[in-house]
């Protein structure tokens, strides 16, 4: 049994958890509240459960720390990511016991970086975060936590929108210098990924078969693939193969910077001034991916190799990629006309049955035939 005493004026619990004595503030100068506290404790490990008072020790830091160590130990490639949303939630939540995070503070850090001007689809993948962090401290032995709070999310569009018509790419490409011509070609005809690009290295080509090879843990999802070069990109291939000759600095990277002398980091000023002289709008380096997936499902190559091509794991991510653009949409209706066209009779009455809804009170409906 547990017994209260008093520090000064504010009551004290003194309670046994394994044999070892655990002394803890009730954080108030009412003994009835002590005592329904430790009620509560005593109830706790007379189930088997973690007394409250640890849970109370455990700190926001200290779950993030354990989420960082996660990723680390996982060897995930977007730990980078990782440390951006900590970074974020540690200006709101830091320094918090673990205890006090609830749906109401949740909800206010949502609310806060929103007005910031933060995408709904960023501020989800930082509360996804957070709602890890819990989720690996209940899986703890013993928990680090009690309880994952239900954290909302922003209501976000599913549909990637961002892509590339064929005059659009050529504009930019002209419009970017030299030693990114190549960079996004590639990029469009392949739908790679930004960083399985910038770090494609020379021993991963084989020139004289026209052939790319990304090894086992070389790409996010970490499986292998295998492109075959089409003329274009066996074009591509040579041009970087022939200055790199010329360089004379024997770069490794099939695509390095613009001095040759490692791989190509940050180009977003460019890439901006690109878009805008080329008179195309904003792009983004991602809506080649969405494009590639996009016009090789419309050439005729089935879904199960595009989607080896550009390295997508899942179907569902692929399907959002496979968008209907504008253009799409005037094909699909000038196919409507041409097909009702042929229904058109000489005189220019359509031809056919059409169906008439009957009054509410008929129980069938009335054909007439035209």
């Amino acid at each position: 049994m547990g017994t209260l005493y008093q520090r000064g004026a504010v009551w004290w619990l003194k309670y046994y958890h394994n044999g070892k004595p655990i002394r803890e503030s009730s954080g108030s100068t009412k003994k009835m509240v002590a005592k329904r506290l430790l009620e509560q404790r005593e109830g706790h490990i007379a189930e088997g459960k973690v007394p409250g008072f640890y849970f109370d020790r455990v700190t926001f830091d200290e779950l993030a720390e354990d989420y960082l160590a996660d990723y680390r130990n996982s060897r995930k490639k977007s730990i980078f990511r990782a440390k951006q949303f900590v970074e974020h939630l540690s200006k709101h939540f830091g320094g918090l016991r673990a205890s006090q995070i609830d749906t109401s503070l949740a909800n206010k850090y949502r609310e806060q970086r929103l007005s910031e001007g933060v995408a709904n689809a960023t501020v989800n993948r930082e509360l996804a975060a957070l709602k890890r962090m819990f989720n690996l401290g209940v899986k703890c032995s013993p928990p680090k936590v009690d309880r994952v709070p239900h954290i909302p999310l922003v209501r976000e569009s599913n549909t990637r929108k961002g892509f590339f018509e064929h005059h659009e790419f050529a504009a930019l490409r002209e419009a970017l210098p030299d030693y990114l011509k190549g960079f996004v070609t590639f990029a469009y005809r392949t739908g790679w990924r930004l960083s399985e690009i910038t770090n494609l290295t020379w021993k991963q080509v084989d020139r004289q078969q026209g052939i790319v090879t990304l090894n086992v843990g070389e790409t996010k999802n970490d499986a292998a693939r295998t492109l075959y070069l089409d003329d274009e990109l066996k074009e591509v291939v040579r041009r970087q193969w022939e200055k790199r000759k010329e360089s004379g600095t024997l770069s490794p990277y099939v695509f390095p910077n613009e001095r040759d002398t490692g791989t190509i980091k940050q180009f977003r000023k460019t890439w901006q001034h690109a878009y805008q002289n080329a008179g195309i709008g904003p792009k983004l380096f991602h809506d080649f991916r969405r494009t590639a997936c996009r016009n090789m499902v419309r050439a005729g190559v089935p879904e199960r190799v595009a989607m080896a091509v550009s390295g997508h794991k899942t179907r569902s991510v692929f399907d959002r990629y496979n968008i209907v653009s504008d253009a799409d949409l005037r094909v699909a209706a000038e196919k409507h006309a041409a097909y009702l066209g042929e229904k058109v009779t000489p005189t220019g009455t359509i031809s056919g049955t059409i169906a008439v809804f009957p009054a509410k009170r008929e129980n069938h409906a009335q054909c007439v035939t035209l």
